[in-house]
């Protein structure tokens, strides 16, 4: 069952709280996603590190209902 980009958006907001999310459905299909995550809370931390923030977000859902997730993070400018 393929995720909605709202419901990625919600669990990555829940996770990183004040966190700036915006999601693209690449495909079409709820199934291949690119989301830009800009958040304080990666100030200091690796790409690495940030990513695996992110992942962690979305409570295993990777690899399952959401199979595909192109990621940019950063903290603000």
């Amino acid at each position: 069952m393929a995720m909605q980009a709202g419901e990625i958006e919600a669990l990555i907001k829940a996770a990183i709280p004040g966190a700036v999310v915006t999601i693209e459905d690449l495909a079409g299909d709820g199934d291949h996603y690119a989301a830009t995550v800009v958040s304080e809370s990666f100030r200091g931390k690796s790409r690495v590190q940030q990513h695996q923030i992110v992942y962690a977000a979305l409570r295993g859902r990777m690899g399952g209902e959401l199979h595909a997730l192109a990621l940019q993070t950063s903290a603000p400018d």
